[in-house]
């Protein structure tokens, strides 16, 4: 499902962290439940153009490998890499066919993976893909659309989002349309899967202590914006965390 949609998107994709949801939410409250990656080797799965992949070097990790099933996206992060060396390396690659590394990681990272599932078998397999590369009690940290997100709820907009359900329906959860407000928009499709299928594919893999992690907004977010600004979103989470071990 991937592929065609980031195909295209490109450098753009990057505005993505700019939006005051992703800027004063995502990026703090994903970057501090994975916590010190200072020495650790890490897996950065759904890498699009490098964003965490980046971080997790500028932070001090040993080695990080970012995997995307976009070629495009691929691209323009070696190109960023080349501007920039950090020593990232990059590969295209689908995570439910990913093979065995040469070394296991000790993390694995995931934003917005686990959705592009066609189904729930598409979606067990890219988490058993993702614990056979980690070393034994290596974390696995994800961040999702939140499973029972309420669609008709007050709109996203202000936050930089869109986002509503298609009407169809799989195996997993619902198809969902996201848009980001950016110029131009940006629109993704995608799955919602149920919390429960969340939580049967991770341990059907071999994963244990599977913990959502709700998101939270910044004290930054508040001086810039006011509390009330971020009531809808903190009433209705479009986001959550997880996070689990192999």
């Amino acid at each position: 499902m991937g592929v065609q949609q980031y195909d295209g998107i490109g450098e753009a994709f990057e505005g993505f962290k700019s939006l005051p949801l992703t800027r004063y939410a995502e990026v703090p409250g994903f970057l501090a439940m994975v916590g010190d990656v200072r020495g650790r080797a890490v897996l950065d799965l759904a890498s699009g153009t490098g964003f965490y992949s980046r971080e997790f070097k500028r932070r001090g990790a040993a080695e990080v490998l970012g995997v995307d099933i976009s070629p495009e996206m691929v691209a323009v992060a070696r190109e960023r890499e080349r501007r920039e060396p950090l020593g990232v390396r990059y590969a295209v690659g689908d995570v439910a066919e990913l093979p065995p590394a040469e070394r296991r990681f000790d993390l694995a990272t995931a934003v917005h993976l686990l959705n592009y599932a066609e189904d729930t078998a598409s979606l067990e397999r890219m988490c058993r893909a993702v614990h056979r590369n980690l070393a034994p009690g290596g974390g696995f940290f994800l961040l999702n659309q939140t499973p029972d997100y309420r669609f008709d709820g007050p709109p996203l907009d202000k936050y930089g989002f869109r986002t509503g359900l298609t009407g169809e329906e799989t195996d997993a959860g619902p198809r969902v349309r996201l848009t980001a407000l950016l110029d131009p928009p940006i629109t993704i499709h995608s799955i919602c899967p149920r919390r429960e299928v969340y939580e049967q594919c991770l341990r059907a893999a071999g994963f244990t202590e599977v913990t959502w992690v709700p998101l939270e907004v910044t004290a930054a977010g508040v001086d810039r914006f006011g509390a009330g600004f971020w009531a809808d979103a903190l009433a209705n989470p479009p986001l959550e965390m997880l996070r689990c071990r192999a």
